[in-house]
């Protein structure tokens, strides 16, 4: 078994290192270290979210570093803020030892002037978000034109955000002979064109599968009417008494909504999203990494850099577009070796998308039922009869009190007391949960609501290819003929999106279609196809004609 000590790193590093419990070291990290203490070569890495890839390329940038030299010596490129102090913590960790080592983070929200007196001092490591890195050098406060070293973490989130002007710019200033190192999750086409445009002899590092979940989470999905969403979410959040996880929505505006229904609830929850003031942001991070908050409702845009690694749960609201945005999500759970459960609520027309991650992550999705309200009520129960069992009583201070409340409770017997005090806690469980309904969609209402028809005699399909995928009309047309082998089948209304497609076709024709587009591809990728509800006025047209 590698260990740190094997792989040639200083012994001030070890040090520091295994005083933060680092001993083996990750897949990751047993590749790259050696290659960037031996070679300059250019390194593409792909890793999935957590698996260590901050000390894959710190330790030995650290070890690295000339300290006599005061200045800039390594840039480091993060997306967010959160992320952009996360590395600089985590660099100062590893570099406890080396007295005159200077790491400064630059990112916006905070005050330009004092970042540039810290980079004046002698900043030989410098850790800075796109924007904030181009404004201080338009300003001429920083100099990367002696740097040796220009990482890009999280390459493809940067990409997404919209900072591929930025990353240009930086990657043009900097020196050609400087050693380019670039980690991202996945590799996009606008990954691998910045690889090809500005790297040379460049090694490609892949730690584990690509685009795969991360081995220590579990996946589940809970299948419900849309309009139970949130009565699902809750059940589940009271079924895991000790939840601590991240709920993904998609809108910025359902983030507000449900995070502020958690809390009239009486949950400890609390949104993250666009806008909120870097202070505000900072204070709601501040409370969830101290675990003041239970759960953060957060969007995609608004978690990126969000580094917390012992989450229990993350809790898909509503599914991303892609399955991919999935896969980031489900990586902030199942860290550092603990494990970790990743959970999907959906209704019934979304499973197709559930078998295109599954065959993305090559693992299957177990399908849980939402509690039943006695399930929860037993759960609750003995998290709180093993809580009070656990708690450390305070001798000292509790005895003093001991009178009075014995005196209180002097009517009441053994089996008496324990009953008050779990009623205490637990009446308000029994009380919502006496008379909830099923939430589960069962396998007949599923079925019912899959092959309802359009009122024009048409059957409408949801297929998992789209517009990235170069689907045009024409080709869908001709995949239709292609599996159907029936001349003359009419065609209705077809709605090609960005990652998927809807169309309509006349109806009788439901097996034959499914059966054998399942089976066939499209450009290389496997086809899903099912049945998908009538567009929703079609539904409202129909009911008004009832009358």
């Amino acid at each position: 078994m590698t260990t740190f000590s094997d792989l040639n790193l200083d012994s001030k590093i070890i040090k520091a290192i295994e005083e933060l419990g680092f001993v083996t070291p990750t897949d990751i990290q047993a590749k790259v270290i050696p290659t960037l203490l031996n070679t300059k070569k250019d390194i593409v890495g792909l890793a999935q979210t957590g698996t260590g890839k901050t000390a894959a390329f710190g330790l030995p940038i650290i070890q690295n570093t000339k300290i006599e030299l005061l200045y800039p010596q390594t840039l480091i490129l993060s997306p967010t803020r959160e992320l952009c102090i996360q590395i600089t913590k985590d660099l100062k960790e590893y570099a406890k030892y080396y007295e005159k080592l200077n790491i400064v983070s630059v990112y916006g929200g905070a005050s330009i002037d004092t970042q540039i007196k810290n980079i004046k001092r002698g900043a030989q490591i410098i850790v800075g978000t796109p924007g904030r890195v181009i404004d201080l050098i338009k300003r001429k406060r920083l100099d990367i034109s002696k740097i040796n070293s220009l990482i890009l973490d999280e390459a493809d989130e940067m990409l997404n955000m919209g900072f591929k002007e930025e990353i240009d710019k930086v990657l043009l200033t900097a020196p050609k002979d400087k050693q380019t190192l670039l980690f991202s999750a996945t590799m996009p086409k606008r990954i691998a064109e910045i690889a090809n445009k500005y790297m040379n002899d460049k090694e490609q590092i892949v730690a584990g599968k690509q685009n795969t979940g991360a081995k220590n989470v579990e996946h589940a999905y809970y299948m419900v009417r849309a309009a139970d969403r949130y009565k699902a979410l809750k059940r589940i959040v009271d079924f895991y008494p000790n939840v601590y996880g991240i709920v993904f929505c998609r809108t910025r505006r359902e983030t507000k909504e449900v995070a502020e229904k958690l809390m009239q609830d009486g949950y400890t929850a609390d949104a993250l999203h666009g806008d909120l003031s870097q202070a505000q942001r900072d204070q709601v991070m501040h409370r969830f990494r101290l675990k003041n908050l239970r759960l953060l409702i957060a969007t995609d845009v608004a978690a990126r850099g969000i580094d917390v690694s012992d989450l229990t749960h993350v809790i898909n609201y509503n599914l991303p577009e892609d399955s991919e945005a999935y896969i980031h999500r489900s990586g902030r759970t199942g860290r550092a070796g603990k494990k970790g459960r990743s959970i999907v609520i959906i209704h019934s027309r979304e499973l197709g998308k559930i078998k295109i991650i599954e065959k993305k992550i090559n693992k299957t999705f177990k399908h849980d039922k939402v509690p039943l309200g006695k399930e929860i009520c037993e759960k609750q129960l003995f998290n709180l009869v093993d809580k009070v069992e656990k708690v450390e009583v305070n001798e000292a201070e509790i005895n003093k009190f001991l009178p009075t409340i014995f005196s209180k409770f002097q009517h009441l017997d053994k089996e008496g007391i324990i009953k008050h005090f779990i009623s205490a806690e637990f009446n308000r469980f029994l009380t919502y949960y006496e008379t909830a309904p099923d939430l589960n969609i069962s396998k007949d209402s599923r079925n019912k609501e899959r092959n309802i028809k359009s009122e024009s005699g048409f059957t409408r399909y949801y297929l998992n290819i789209g517009k990235v995928h170069k689907l045009a009309p024409t080709n869908l047309i001709g995949l239709i003929n292609e599996n159907l082998k029936i001349r003359n089948v009419k065609v209705g209304k077809i709605e090609i999106l960005k990652n998927f497609s809807f169309f309509e076709l006349e109806a009788g024709y439901e097996s034959q279609l499914i059966k054998s587009m399942n089976r066939s591809k499209y450009k290389g990728i496997a086809i899903v196809i099912e049945q998908a509800k009538p567009r929703q006025n079609e539904r409202r047209r129909k009911k008004r004609n009832r009358y």
